[in-house]
């Protein structure tokens, strides 16, 4: 029998989730920016900005490798390099090609120049051990079907010292909070994916998929039996969002 895991709250055999997966993002990639600055509110970028505070990546000295897996439309990149001053060297990878021919359109436009590009998939990346300083994920984890596979290969690539950070939705613990998140979620994300994607579907399956994801600590525990060492998270927005982080020590 072949093994299951969840799309949204589907149950469908592990090797179909990708591919759904795939046709979500190849629909929405061309508007997904502006999909992100409305259903958060435009604190997507709040988020995202205190990521990169928290990796810290260092302005000058030896080369500083980023692996910014699941990296998009190149969010987290291209403030990565921001940071850095341009010193990172940012490796942009992501299952989708449409996505990443978004990221690589902008990158052009803003004259980011420290940037490559690869079409991987997170749980078999085409890269050798111990490649790179960092290795980042926004939003992207909980699209993965094997998460213990994706995080075995990101500790894989991590040079010995290597910073983990993944900044994810997070199911609400908060009852009243939860239930606010909930409607706002079902009944107008949906909507708003309609018209501006023409696409009701896909952010049906992305509201789904946060609720089904881990929840804090459990997430916690998996970086930990994945080898990472100072595992520890934080809370943003009454815990709508978690960044967790994790050292390959």
């Amino acid at each position: 029998m072949s093994e299951k895991t969840q799309f949204g709250y589907q149950e469908v055999p592990m090797e179909e989730k990708q591919g759904r997966v795939d046709d979500v993002f190849h629909s929405v990639a061309r508007r997904y920016d502006i999909m992100n600055d409305l259903m958060s509110g435009g604190l997507h970028r709040l988020w995202k900005n205190a990521m990169v505070s928290w990796l810290a990546p260092p302005h000058s000295g030896r080369p500083y490798r980023v692996l910014d897996m699941a990296g998009g439309t190149g969010d987290i990149a291209f403030r990565i390099s921001d940071r850095s001053r341009g010193h990172a060297e940012i490796t942009v990878a992501d299952i989708n090609g449409s996505m990443l021919e978004v990221c690589r359109e902008r990158a052009e436009k803003h004259g980011y120049t420290n940037l490559s590009y690869a079409e991987a998939n997170a749980e078999e990346l085409p890269f050798e051990d111990k490649s790179f300083d960092a290795y980042t994920i926004a939003f992207g984890i909980r699209n993965v079907p094997r998460l213990d596979k994706a995080l075995s290969e990101a500790y894989r690539v991590l040079k010995p010292g290597g910073r983990f950070l993944c900044l994810e939705f997070t199911p609400v613990s908060t009852p009243v909070i939860a239930q606010l998140y909930e409607a706002y979620s079902f009944r107008v994300i949906p909507m708003i994916g309609q018209v501006v994607t023409g696409d009701r579907e896909s952010y049906q399956y992305l509201v789904e998929s946060i609720r089904v994801f881990p929840n804090k600590e459990r997430f916690a525990s998996m970086i930990s039996d994945a080898g990472f060492e100072r595992v520890s998270y934080r809370d943003y927005t009454t815990g709508v969002v978690a960044l967790h982080s994790g050292w390959k020590l």
